[in-house]
């Protein structure tokens, strides 16, 4: 399940976030980031999953 959520979190950063954590602070987060920088919105979300 967390290939899954990696490459969702590669395509579409706040669907692998919302999917590991659901709506909350580290959501809305990963969105700030993804629209600053898709780069960065990527990171945040592969770390949330690898953390978990």
């Amino acid at each position: 399940m967390d290939i899954l959520r990696v490459l969702l979190s590669i395509l579409l950063p706040p669907v692998g976030v919302f999917l590991q954590v659901g709506i909350g602070g580290q959501f809305w987060l990963n969105i700030l980031l993804t629209i600053l920088g898709y780069i960065p919105g990527i990171v945040h979300a592969v770390w949330i999953i690898a953390r978990r």
